[in-house]
Order: C-alpha cells, then structure tokens, then sequence
C-alpha cells in the first residue's frame, strides 16, 4: 500500500538542496573543467544550462532526496560516469545509505527503499530506458502519491538528467572524484 500522505518541501527543502550543492560541488578533486571547457564555447548554452539547474534546484515542490534518487538512478542506466560519481555523492549528502546504494539496481525487491522511493525509482527507470514507456497505471499511482506539482518536477528531473548523461558522454566528460572514497553506485546494463 502506497503512503498517499502528501509531501511538502517548501523553502526550507530548497535551502537545504543548495547547502548539499555547495557541500559536494567544491570536492571535485580531477577534470573540474571537462564540460565548462565545451559549454564556454558556446556561452548561450552554458547560460541555458545554467539557468535550468537552478530551476530545477528553486522549483522546491519535490523532496530533494527523491530528485536525487532519480536523477542517480537515470545516470546508472545511461552509464554516465561522471552523473554517477556526482549522484552518489549527493545521494549520501541526502542520507540515502550505503546499502541502498548497492540496492539501486534491485531496488523493486529491496527492503531498504520506501514505496514513494520505489515509485520514484520506477518512473526514472521508464523514462530512461529506450524505448520510454510510461504506462497509465504508473502515471495513476504517481499521482496517488505525488500533487502534479511534484510529479511535473520529478519528471522534469529525471529528463534533465537524461540530457545530462547523454551529454556529458557524448563530449567525454570524466568523472571528478566527488565520491571518492565513498560508496559509489554501480552502471546498470542498459536493456
């Protein structure tokens, strides 16, 4: 049975989500400039990027940890290293454990996720996975859960991280060490 007790974030769940960011950002420890080395080519286009990052992050309807489940969840199956490295660091930051951090792939079987963060698991893995295919009964226990608010937010989540695999792959971005040390999630074999 599905917790349809709605969840609230508000202003306080945004400041926290910057305070993770400015936690995890400045461990970069190697290839800090990989992607700002290809976006400051094109500055409209580091602007955009910019400018929808804080969106994302100022949108507050969505739990942070949710997003962040998602988002970690989305680059394991596109197999971006760098999504990874910078997802699990930022998963810790947002308490999700090392043990669920393993579970990632099994998460449907797992013990350790809540059923809002399964469900949240399940739409990422429906939208990242080619073909997408987001069935109506999906969508209808999303919205048992989740105000359209927070589901146009997670949804909208899950897709920038999509973009975001896609185009650090594509131009090479590497890891850069947020991680290190810490348990890491693993690439999933895309299906």
């Amino acid at each position: 049975m599905i917790d349809v007790t709605p969840v609230t974030v508000g202003a306080m769940g945004v400041i926290s989500q910057v305070r993770t960011y400015l936690t995890v950002l400045p461990q970069a420890r190697r290839n800090r400039a990989d992607l700002l080395g290809w976006l400051m080519r094109r500055p409209q286009l580091l602007a955009a990027n910019a400018t929808y990052e804080v969106a994302l992050v100022a949108s507050g309807q969505a739990p942070a940890r949710l997003k962040v489940l998602a988002e970690l969840k989305a680059g394991t199956l596109i197999t971006c290293a760098y999504c990874i490295d910078i997802g699990s660091a930022l998963a810790q930051h947002e308490g999700i454990t090392d043990v669920q951090l393993r579970d990632l792939p099994n998460y449907q079987t797992s013990a350790n996720f809540t059923p809002a963060e399964k469900l949240v698991l399940e739409l990422a893995e429906a939208m990242t996975r080619i073909p997408t295919q987001i069935s109506d009964d999906l969508r209808r226990r999303l919205l048992a859960q989740f105000s359209r608010a927070q589901l146009a937010e997670l949804t909208t989540t899950i897709a920038w991280e999509n973009y975001r695999g896609r185009l650090n792959q594509a131009l090479g971005v590497r890891p850069s060490g947020f991680a290190d040390g810490m348990a890491c999630a693993l690439p999933e074999a895309p299906s």
